[in-house]
């Protein structure tokens, strides 16, 4: 695969990425799709999260390649790396909705390796789930391992021979931070994608939606100031507008507590 000339970088390795020779940081992933008892609850970060590939705005070269790679059944162990905040979680979701529709929470495992380090992660839920039964309109299933850096070296070493006994049947997505955490010998069995922090555009074009949507009472000074101290992470954005909400639900007036104010305490977060 030819190099993309922008900010994100897509690597590949040149060699057929499904062969063998060759604390969860504020995230919440639904996969199952169940919608929390208290709405008002649900994280931001979850309640925008872009639902197809076209609502992901930012990286459209890295999105259009997975796309179209993805109507080609042609889709490869992807290694998805880069800061938080940046779209990387959104993508696979958003890859395994248009490959399983709404059957796509019972074709997937996501794993958080921050949480369930170790060898036995890939030993057991992995490779359980790779060797189990698969839809009949479904060609694969998608094991997605986020903040993959997190593992240790002999858990990576275990969850690259278990990609070779399983490429038929499943795909992995490992998703990172530090893909120089991530040994050579998953890094050559998986197509990799650079996500640089988002453009500001895309920032407050996303905050800007959310805004609305919650009918928010935030002034230009303060989006901007939001979008200033985020430094590319929607996911710290969001965050940062979901507490200021919060604050201001127990009655406190809002000249008396500006976005501005909140974004102070945020600071070194």
């Amino acid at each position: 695969m030819a190099d993309v000339s922008s900010p994100m970088d897509i690597d590949h390795n040149g060699e057929k990425p499904n062969k063998p020779n060759s604390s969860s940081k504020g995230k919440t992933v639904v996969v199952d799709g169940t919608p929390p008892a208290h709405p008002k609850s649900t994280p931001w970060v979850e309640k925008y999260r872009p639902q197809s590939l076209d609502d992901v705005a930012a990286h459209r070269d890295i999105i259009d390649t997975i796309e179209r790679l993805t109507n080609e059944k042609k889709l490869p162990h992807l290694l998805l790396y880069g800061p938080p905040g940046t779209g990387k979680t959104s993508t696979i979701l958003a890859v395994a909705r248009k490959l399983y529709g709404s059957e796509y929470r019972k074709m997937i495992l996501e794993l958080n390796a921050s949480d369930d380090r170790g060898i036995d992660v890939v030993r057991q839920q992995i490779q359980d789930f790779a060797s189990s039964q698969s839809f009949p309109r479904a060609s694969v299933k998608l094991v997605l391992l986020d903040e993959a850096d997190a593992m240790t070296k002999d858990a990576q070493f275990a969850l690259r021979r278990v990609i070779e006994k399983y490429t038929k049947s499943t795909r992995f997505a490992l998703i990172c931070n530090h893909v120089n955490k991530i040994i050579p010998a998953l890094q050559s069995r998986c197509t990799r994608f650079r996500f640089a922090p988002l453009d500001p555009v895309h920032v407050t074009g996303r905050v800007r939606h959310v805004i609305e949507s919650e009918r928010l009472d935030v002034t230009e000074t303060g989006l901007a100031a939001l979008v200033r101290l985020s430094s590319g992470d929607m996911r710290k954005a969001l965050n940062i507008l979901q507490v200021w909400n919060f604050i201001l639900s127990f009655h406190v007036h809002s000249d008396m507590l500006s976005l501005p104010d909140v974004l102070v305490f945020s600071k070194g977060n």
